[in-house]
């Protein structure tokens, strides 16, 4: 099973903003499983830096960042996602379409977020935190 966590699940974890922190540790936890991968993209890593260090510090917010990606994948974003959301009419939010077709090509089959309302025009499952851990935890 391939995932894809979106920025604001990734600040959640950073922060410690409870009550998602919950759900959303328990997914990043389960990157350690065998036939779990989970997945983000360099544009959600620099937004969930930002929030970070506005909270923490820039130093405390690369410590974080760091261990973060020691447990999961980092999908592309290339030119074939630029063009992608360009070419998407149904998209709204540029940065959700490059989030969409990042998840895509890192052969993700759901993308975990708390805003789902901005993933309206995906063609694969999206949920939220708790959400994903009813269904595959």
């Amino acid at each position: 099973m391939k995932a894809f966590l979106d920025a604001n699940v990734l600040v959640t974890i950073l922060n410690k903003e409870y009550p998602l922190f919950s759900y959303a540790s328990r997914i990043l936890s389960a990157a350690d499983k065998e036939n779990f991968q989970v997945f983000t993209s360099p544009i959600c890593l620099a937004i969930a830096f930002y929030f970070a260090e506005k909270k923490s510090g820039a130093a405390v917010a690369g410590k974080k960042i760091a261990l973060l990606v020691s447990h999961i994948h980092i999908s592309p974003t290339d030119k074939d996602a630029v063009l992608n959301t360009i070419s998407n009419k149904k998209i709204l939010d540029f940065e959700d379409g490059l989030e969409y077709y990042s998840a895509l090509d890192s052969g993700c089959r759901t993308i975990v977020t708390e805003d789902k309302g901005d993933f309206h025009f995906a063609e694969i499952e999206v949920l939220n935190c708790q959400e994903f851990m009813e269904r595959y935890l």
